[in-house]
C-alpha cells in the first residue's frame, strides 16, 4: 500500500540521521577494541552508543507520533495527494513511529556483532523477526479490521512489534557475548530521555491544541523547534552527561568563531 510505504519512509528519516550516523562512527571503534581483545572497553563503547541512541530516538519517536499529521501534510499533501491520503499515511506513521527506538537500537547492536566478525547472529535474529512480522501482520490487520480501524495500521504495528522483539533478542545475545552491557547505565540514559520526552510531549500537545487551523508548515516547524528546546532544557536540568558535553562543544565552537572574527 502506498500509504504504508510513505509512512515507513518518513519513519526511516530520523532513524538514518540518528542510528546510522552513530553506528557508522562506532563501528571502527568496536572493531579495534574487539581485535585487541579489549571487551570491557567495547562494552563501555557500546553502552555509550546505546545511551546516545536512546537520548535521541525516544524524543524523536514521541515527536513523530504527535506531529505526524502536519509533517505528512507538509511533505506530501499536494496535487492528487489530498486530505484523505494524509489521514491514511498519518495513521500508518503513528504505529511505525512507535518502533523507531527498536529500529535504532537494532542498527547499533548489529554493527557490534559485525565488529566481532559475527554476521550469522544478526541475520538469524532478523529472519526470525521477519517471520514474526508476517504472522503479526496477518493477526493485527484482521484485528484492526474487526474493531473498525484501517487495517494498514496493523501492518505498521506488526513491523514495530517484530523490530522491538528483534532488539530484545540482539541485546540479550550481545549481553551474553560481552558478559554484561552496563545495563544500569543504559537504563538511566533511557529513563532520563523518557522523562525529557514526556515534558516535550506536553509542550507539543499544548501547541497543537492552540493551532488546529494554522498552516501545516507553521505547526510542524514550530512544533519541532519547541519540542527540541523543551527536551534540551530538561536533559540539561537533569545533568545528562551527553547533553552537558554537547553544550560545552557548542559554547567552545561559538567562542572559537568569535576569536576568528
Amino acid at each position: 500500500m502506498p500509504g504504508v510505504v510513505l509512512a515507513f519512509t518518513l519513519m526511516l528519516m530520523p532513524q538514518a540521521a540518528i542510528a546510522q550516523s552513530i553506528a557508522i562512527a562506532a563501528l571502527p571503534t568496536f572493531s579495534t577494541q574487539f581485535a585487541l581483545g579489549k571487551l570491557e572497553e567495547m562494552r563501555s563503547s557500546l553502552a555509550a552508543s546505546l545511551r546516545g541512541v536512546l537520548l535521541l530516538s525516544v524524543p524523536a519517536s514521541l515527536g513523530l507520533i504527535l506531529l505526524r499529521k502536519p509533517l505528512v501534510m507538509l511533505l506530501y499533501q499536494r496535487g492528487e495527494f489530498d486530505a484523505h491520503s494524509t489521514e491514511l499515511v498519518a495513521w500508518a506513521l503513528l504505529w511505525y513511529a512507535a518502533g523507531l527506538v527498536g529500529h535504532c537500537v537494532v542498527e547499533i547492536v548489529s554493527r557490534a556483532f559485525y565488529a566481532m566478525h559475527d554476521t550469522r547472529t544478526p541475520v538469524f535474529v532478523g529472519v526470525v523477526a521477519m517471520s514474526l512480522n508476517v504472522l503479526f501482520s496477518i493477526t493485527f490487520s484482521a484485528l484492526f479490521w474487526r474493531i473498525g480501524w484501517a487495517p494498514h495500521g496493523g501492518l505498521a504495528l506488526a513491523n514495530s512489534l517484530a523490530t522491538g522483539l528483534e532488539m530484545l533478542g540482539l541485546l540479550y545475545l550481545m549481553r551474553q557475548r560481552l558478559n554484561g552491557l552496563e545495563g544500569r547505565n543504559i537504563f538511566m540514559g533511557g529513563l532520563q530521555s523518557l522523562i525529557g520526552a514526556l515534558m516535550m510531549w506536553v509542550a507539543i500537545w499544548a501547541w497543537l491544541s492552540q493551532t488546529p487551523h494554522q498552516p501545516a508548515w507553521l505547526v510542524a516547524v514550530v512544533g519541532i523547534l519547541l519540542g527540541a528546546c523543551v527536551y534540551g532544557v530538561c536533559v540539561l536540568a537533569m545533568r545528562v552527561p551527553e547533553a552537558l558535553s554537547a553544550k560545552s562543544a557548542v559554547i567552545n565552537k561559538i567562542r572559537g568563531l568569535k576569536l576568528i572574527s
